[in-house]
C-alpha cells in the first residue's frame, strides 16, 4: 500500500511528427542525437501512457495505483464522481500545424463510443472516432509567442474575406443565405478535382507572396505557404486551407491562456505551451493531416458561429498564484511564480500536480520532495503544503476544482 502524500512524478514522451526537437529535450535535460520529434509531454493516469509515481526508489504505474487506492490517490469526492482523474497534463512543443479539429459533448462521446462499438470497431483502428465516452474540453497557457486557429471569424469578417479572395467570391450567396454551416458543409464535402483546382493558383500566388516578404503570420497565406512552400505538384489539396482563411489567427503572448470547449473547430499552428484537458482521446478531425478524417461526424458537432477569441491574462489568487478560469468541473489550472524565498501555501483537494519550467522549488507537507527544471511533483488529495523557490521558480499546477 502507498503511504505519503508528496512524490516525484514522470511523464510520458510523445514523439509525433509535428513535434519540434529541441525544446521538450532542453526542457527535461535529455540528449536528442537523432533529432526526434518531441511532441508532448503527458503528465496523468490515461490508460495508454500513463505516468509514474517514484515510491521507495521504484517507479509504480499512476494508472495502475488508482485502480488500487483510488479514494487515497485522487479523494473520495472526485472518484466517486469520475471514476478517474478526470484529467491529462501535457508541455506541447509544435512546430507544424495539428489538425483542424473539434471535440464532442460528453453525452455525444457516450452516443458516438457505443455506436462503434456495436459496429464492432476496434479501439484502436485508426478510422475510429470515439476512443472513449467523455468529452474533451482543454485550455493551453502559451510558453511561448503562440499561433493558433481558434473558431470562425465573425460574419463581418467573414464576408470580407470572401469578397477580397478571388478563388471565394463565388461562395458569398451561398454564405449570405446559408450562413457559417451551409457554406462549410458545401466547402467539406466538394469533390477533390474541384478543390484541386479551386485551390491551385490560390496557393502558388500565397508562396509567392511569403516569399517576397509580403506576408506575415496573421496572414491565412503565411501558414498556407509554410504547408506548401516545399511542394512542387500540387494535388490532392488539403480542404483544411479553407478553414485556415475562414477561423481567428489567434496570436498568444508568453502567459495567455486560452480555453476551447466542446463544438468549437480549432487547431494549433506553433509554438510551446503547457495544456491541460478532461482525460480523453476523442477527437474529430477537418483536415491539415493524415490521420482519419470524418467530415460527416465533424460537422455534427461544430457550432457554426462566430466568435471574437478571448486571452486569459489569469487572476491573482494569493502569492506567486495566478489561475486561469475555466467553466468545467474537470480541471483547473494555476501558475505559480515564486522569486526567492517567497513561499506559496495550499491544500489538495484533489490529486494536483506541479510541473516545474523553470528553476527550483521544494515542497514540503507530511514530506519534503524538492524539484527542477522538467520535473513535476504529485500530491494527493488533502495534503496542506508549502511551495518555496530556491532562487527562483515558475510552475504550473493541475488540479480538480
Amino acid at each position: 500500500m502507498i503511504q505519503g502524500k508528496i512524490f516525484k512524478l514522470k511523464g510520458k514522451i510523445q514523439h509525433y511528427a509535428w513535434g519540434g526537437s529541441a525544446f521538450i529535450p532542453h526542457w527535461l535535460g535529455v540528449e536528442n542525437p537523432d533529432n526526434k520529434p518531441f511532441a508532448e509531454y503527458w503528465m496523468g493516469a490515461h490508460p495508454s501512457a500513463s505516468s509514474t509515481l517514484e515510491v521507495d526508489n521504484t517507479e509504480e504505474n499512476l494508472y495502475e495505483l488508482i485502480q488500487k487506492q483510488p479514494a487515497y490517490l485522487i479523494g473520495e469526492k472526485v472518484f466517486n464522481h469520475f471514476g478517474e482523474l478526470p484529467y491529462l497534463f501535457k508541455i506541447l512543443d509544435v512546430k507544424d500545424m495539428l489538425s483542424i479539429q473539434v471535440h464532442p459533448t460528453k453525452s455525444s462521446a457516450a452516443k458516438g463510443f457505443d455506436d462503434e462499438e456495436k459496429k464492432g470497431i476496434p479501439l484502436k483502428a485508426p478510422h475510429r472516432n470515439y476512443k472513449d465516452k467523455n468529452h474533451k474540453p482543454e485550455v493551453m497557457v502559451a510558453l511561448s509567442e503562440f499561433w493558433l486557429l481558434h473558431g470562425f471569424l465573425t460574419e463581418e469578417k467573414l464576408l470580407n474575406v470572401l469578397k477580397s479572395i478571388p478563388e471565394f467570391k463565388s461562395f458569398e450567396t451561398i454564405f449570405i443565405e446559408c450562413k457559417y454551416k451551409g457554406l462549410y458543409e458545401h466547402l467539406m464535402n466538394m469533390p477533390q478535382a474541384e478543390v484541386d483546382n479551386l485551390l491551385r493558383p490560390l496557393v502558388i500566388r500565397e508562396v509567392q507572396n511569403k516569399k517576397e516578404n509580403r506576408l506575415s503570420k496573421q496572414d491565412p497565406g503565411w501558414w498556407v505557404s509554410k504547408l506548401y512552400s516545399e511542394e512542387s505538384d500540387l494535388k490532392d489539396l488539403d480542404k483544411g486551407i479553407f478553414s485556415i482563411y475562414f477561423f481567428n489567427i489567434v496570436k498568444a503572448e508568453r502567459g495567455d491562456g486560452v480555453f476551447q470547449g466542446a463544438g468549437l473547430p480549432h487547431a494549433y499552428l506553433e509554438g510551446q505551451n503547457v495544456e491541460l484537458m478532461a482525460n480523453s482521446d476523442n477527437v474529430l478531425r477537418g483536415g491539415l493531416t493524415p490521420k482519419h478524417i470524418d467530415v460527416p461526424e465533424l460537422l455534427k458537432h461544430i457550432h457554426f458561429e462566430g466568435i471574437e477569441p478571448k486571452l486569459m491574462k489569469g487572476n491573482i489568487k494569493g502569492v506567486g498564484e495566478k489561475n486561469y478560469p475555466c467553466p468545467v468541473e474537470d480541471f483547473g489550472i494555476s501558475s505559480i511564480q515564486l522569486k526567492s524565498k517567497e513561499t506559496y501555501h495550499a491544500t489538495s483537494s484533489s490529486f494536483e500536480i506541479i510541473v516545474v519550467l523553470d528553476g527550483e522549488m521544494e515542497v514540503r507537507g507530511s514530506n519534503v520532495i524538492s524539484a527542477k527544471k522538467g520535473e513535476a511533483i504529485a500530491i494527493l488529495a488533502g495534503e496542506n503544503y508549502t511551495v518555496s523557490a530556491q532562487n527562483r521558480v515558475y510552475a504550473f499546477k493541475a488540479f480538480v476544482p
